[in-house]
């Protein structure tokens, strides 16, 4: 059984922002500008308020990613640092650079983004023990349920958020992020881009999951559910929306393994 994705309103996202002396905006380093809201940047700009580009999961590139999309998305006027919360690479680092960019002691942080870029893990590292509920997949058990301030240290504080802001981004990340895996109707439109996608930028990437060589989006749908044996019972045809269903978690979890490269 399936678990709601729970999405907080912008409205609840507006007061947060605005109760806030800085909001650190988690993004995928796998594809920033996909996963990157403009309409938070937006609202963080009406208040006045400081914004600092989280860049997560830098171990699932190589480095001169990393520093390729730092120096890109700095060039147009961002503050910008990346991490891996979940293995703890910078997140020593991102706590001190937060201090420095605070205006002033005590402040408050709000740390935003869209499912699964890894805000709870952020918030968990920088507080250097375990605070903040994460999970791999939008809307499993764990995910983040209320208000919550959390004490980093001495006059450093943090806001977790009510859920995670709604995804305003493009296809397909307002589809994979904005629901659960189990909650989307049909899945199979959303895991086929992704697939031509992953193959676009990782030509061995669907070889490498799941040990097929095929390149036809719908006929890798096919293969997998045949070879997990998943058939519908009257007819025989493969199961694929099961498939499809696999392959997005399976992007959540970085086995079906792609990043978009900075631009030049």
């Amino acid at each position: 059984m399936g678990f709601k994705v729970r999405l907080a309103s912008w409205r609840v996202i507006a007061r947060l922002v605005r109760s806030a002396d800085v909001v650190v905006e988690v993004v995928d380093i796998r594809d920033p500008l996909s996963t990157m809201s403009r309409r938070l940047e937006r609202m963080v700009r009406a208040f006045d308020r400081t914004l600092l580009v989280v860049l997560n999961k830098c171990d699932l590139v190589p480095r001169s990613v990393a520093e390729g999309w730092k120096a890109y998305l700095e060039g147009r006027g961002y503050r910008v640092m990346y991490v891996s919360a979940t293995s703890r690479l910078g997140t020593r680092m991102l706590r001190g650079w937060i201090k420095a960019e605070a205006p002033y002691k005590p402040f408050t942080v709000v740390v935003v983004g869209y499912p699964k870029t890894g805000k709870s893990s952020v918030i968990n590292a920088l507080r250097g023990r375990k605070g903040a509920s994460t999970s791999p997949i939008p809307g499993s058990p764990g995910y983040t349920r209320g208000v919550q301030i959390l004490k980093v240290e001495e006059g450093f504080y943090m806001i977790d958020t009510p859920g995670i802001i709604p995804v305003d981004g493009p296809w397909p990340e307002a589809i994979i992020r904005g629901k659960a895996p189990e909650e989307i109707p049909d899945p199979v439109p959303a895991a086929v881009a992704l697939i031509e996608r992953a193959l676009k930028y990782n030509p061995n990437s669907v070889r490498d999951a799941y040990g097929i060589e095929e390149t036809d989006p719908y006929r890798v749908l096919e293969l997998i559910a045949l070879k997990r044996g998943w058939k519908y019972k009257i007819t025989g045809e493969p199961l694929i929306e099961e498939a499809a269903r696999t392959v997005i978690r399976d992007y959540h979890t970085a086995k079906l393994y792609f990043y978009v490269p900075p631009p030049i």
